[in-house]
């Protein structure tokens, strides 16, 4: 392990993190909201521990293991929830610190689960940066650190293999660092568009912003206590929906249409599936909400298309309490809890191309019983899938599951029912926000105790990180001096 260039690297993430704070310490300063002083501490706090170990630090060995990668990202966004919990706690805003942290976790892991029952009379500023860290967390804090102060070497890829959402992730183009930009370029591209299509449709400036920030980040943090619902807005809803949908699929193919090849986002066959599921859910949701919880046909549409995108690209806005829906259109939203958006997208959950890996490695393991002779292999697309992907695909689906249930089975200590205690889980692990009972879209998580509190914030990092670089640091192993 190079511990120096670790360091080295966590500093350089704490500098970003101050920088990110910069756009909250101007809205306090717009609104007057007395937490000018808070992001001013906080921002000299961050920059005082990251320049120093910044700049403080001179390895010599500037070489960054796969490893190191994997310990920069857990450490990392665990050192972020830390000091972005800092200005809820300096504002009194919230005043239990590690109520502090799950919200700061939930907002930078895109989850969008809350402990708070009440948030329009929270300042301005406090609000901007909760929903801020949404934005800074759907494409990836080590990301924004590339993009900002590339790493030379190979350090830069092991750091993207750590974070990014998906299998087999990859490079745009040959230096991480260019990768980097290039995603964040079609992100803010993405993030301005909708803050001005918002603006057009009705929605104050800074409205206009939490939301964007929470559609493009598949985060669902809002500035309003009945969410996306309070504004009653069709076109609004229209704008988030579409927005949320785009954020849920692979970036890559935003940079191949920049490229003017239209043709690769059809033939993406991740796409095709995340397409095809989103269509037949909101197909069966209205049929099943049509007469029983609404009247219209054009009202049980409108409704489960907003509530099936944002479940499945894993944001959480609701425009409506789905949880007094039928038990049929709950089961179905529950279920895309867990599959999420696409590969390479702001989106949690499993990922459609794992889901779709699976399902073509059963059927082939069902032909090799049938024709014991015959060679099959799974292909996605006009690609072999290496049987070692999918040993990976099949290892990381057991390890979620057994996430899952360990994490039932400690917050079921609270004596919650099942349906609380059950989608609390799945949509902290797979970074949705709202779940079921207590913690639908009308409650939140604050009955929660601090155990279970502690246990669904460990759940979203490691929804988030895709398992690994969490549990990695729990392996003695994973902490010996030889470099793998």
């Amino acid at each position: 392990m190079n511990y120096k260039m670790i360091f080295k690297s966590l500093g350089m993430l704490l500098i970003c993190e101050a920088i990110a704070m910069i756009p909250s310490l101007i809205v306090s300063i717009i609104y007057s909201d007395s937490t000018t002083k808070v992001f001013s501490y906080t921002i000299s706090i961050l920059l005082a521990v990251g320049i120093f170990f910044a700049i403080a630090l001179k390895p010599k060995n500037r070489t960054i293991y796969a490893r190191d990668g994997f310990a920069i990202v857990a450490f990392g966004w665990v050192m972020i929830s830390l000091f972005g919990a800092l200005p809820f706690y300096f504002s009194g805003a919230i005043p239990s610190f590690i109520d502090c942290i799950f919200e700061t976790v939930s907002g930078f892991t895109t989850t969008g689960s809350s402990i708070l029952q009440e948030v329009e009379s929270l300042p301005k500023a406090i609000l901007f940066w909760r929903s801020f860290t949404h934005w800074i967390g759907g494409m990836g804090v080590l990301i924004l650190t590339l993009a900002l102060f590339p790493i030379t070497g190979t350090g830069a890829y092991q750091v993207m293999i750590a974070e990014s959402p998906g299998p087999i992730p990859g490079k745009l183009v040959p230096k991480v660092a260019n990768t980097a930009k290039i995603l964040y370029k079609i992100y803010i591209s993405f993030t301005l568009l909708e803050i001005v299509l918002l603006v057009i449709a009705g929605l104050p400036l800074f409205d206009a912003c939490i939301h964007t920030f929470g559609s493009v980040g598949t985060g669902g943090f809002s500035s309003r206590n009945a969410s996306i619902g309070s504004y009653n807005n069709v076109l609004v809803e229209a704008i988030i929906t579409i927005f949320t949908f785009m954020c849920g699929v692979n970036f890559s193919l935003y940079y191949q249409a920049i490229k003017r090849d239209f043709k690769a986002i059809f033939k993406d066959e991740e796409f095709r599936f995340y397409l095809g599921i989103v269509l037949v859910a909101i197909l069966f949701i209205t049929v099943d909400l049509y007469g029983e919880a609404f009247r219209s046909i054009g009202e049980s549409i409108r409704y489960s298309t907003f509530q099936v995108v944002t479940i499945i690209t894993t944001t959480g806005y609701s425009t409506a309490d789905f949880d007094k829906w039928p038990l049929f259109s709950k089961m179905i939203l529950f279920v895309l809890m867990f599959i999420g958006g696409c590969a390479g997208s702001t989106a949690g959950g499993m990922k459609n191309i794992r889901i779709l890996s699976l399902i073509k490695s059963t059927k082939t393991e069902i032909l090799r019983i049938i024709h014991p002779r015959g060679v099959y292999s799974v292909r996605i697309g006009e690609k072999t899938i290496e049987e070692k992907y999918l040993a990976q695909i099949k290892s990381f689906f057991f390890m979620y599951m057994f996430v899952f249930v360990i994490a039932v089975l400690i917050v079921s200590l609270d004596g919650f029912d099942i349906a609380t205690t059950f989608s609390s889980v799945a949509a902290t692990l797979s970074n949705i926000g709202p779940g079921f009972a207590i913690v639908g879209p009308m409650g939140n998580y604050s009955q929660m105790s601090v155990l279970s509190k502690l246990v669904l914030s460990l759940t979203m990092l490691i929804g988030r990180l895709e398992i690994y670089p969490m549990l990695l640091l729990t392996i003695p192993s994973f902490w010996r001096k030889v470099n793998i």
